[in-house]
């Protein structure tokens, strides 16, 4: 599980991975962009994402989203511990 904290306008760019993912919404706003569909999420909402499927976010409210992965994403980690 990785905590990741965004300021207003930060962008978490599009992309995807063969992991599969939780994504929930601890704090602020968010407009997800999910499978081609963008949807606006807030505090408390969260969202599943099979592997492979392309998403990225951008915050529009600064907030928190807790992100879990299955299988562990080991760069991930790696940079964490950096």
């Amino acid at each position: 599980m990785t905590r990741v904290v965004f300021e207003t306008g930060a962008v978490g760019y599009v992309h995807s991975h063969f992991h599969a993912q939780l994504k929930y919404g601890e704090s602020g706003e968010f407009d997800a962009l999910v499978d081609g569909v963008e949807k606006r999420r807030r505090a408390g909402d969260s969202v599943y994402l099979d592997p492979n499927v392309v998403h990225g976010v951008v915050c529009r409210e600064a907030g928190v989203l807790l992100d879990m992965f299955s299988q562990a994403r080991e760069r991930v980690l790696k940079e964490i511990k950096a």
